[in-house]
């Protein structure tokens, strides 16, 4: 059974920094691109960061270039997503996601985990 648990979330300033960690299990995480999302204006979840599965490319949502930063270890089936800097516009529901690069039916969510940026 695959699972992805994410933690990390929390009620953090405008300014502040955050570390969102996702853990896999019942895959093989290095066969996965590992992605996190969030909801956009449509409430439709919007791609925030991903890293390939190797971890040798990274994409960035432009809203967030600069301030986050997606990496992973393969060792511990782990993703993370530091968030620095954090903007009220940062409130939302993350999202881990996990795509298969060869098999395309084989991809899975998270959780969910609350970040909350507020004075």
């Amino acid at each position: 059974q695959v699972q992805l648990v994410q933690s990390g979330g929390d009620l953090v300033q405008p300014g502040g920094s955050l570390t969102l960690s996702c853990v896999a299990s019942g895959l093989a995480f290095n066969a996965y691109n590992m992605s996190w999302y969030r909801p956009g204006p449509g409430n439709e979840r919007e791609l925030v960061a991903s890293i390939s599965a190797t971890g040798t490319s990274v994409y960035y949502a432009e809203s967030v270039k600069g301030r986050f930063t997606v990496s992973r270890d393969n060792a511990w089936n782990t993703v993370y997503l530091q968030m620095n800097s954090l903007k009220a516009e940062d409130t939302a529901v993350y999202y881990c996601y996990a795509a298969n690069v060869a098999v395309p039916e084989r991809r899975y969510w998270g959780q969910g985990t609350q970040v909350t940026v507020t004075s």
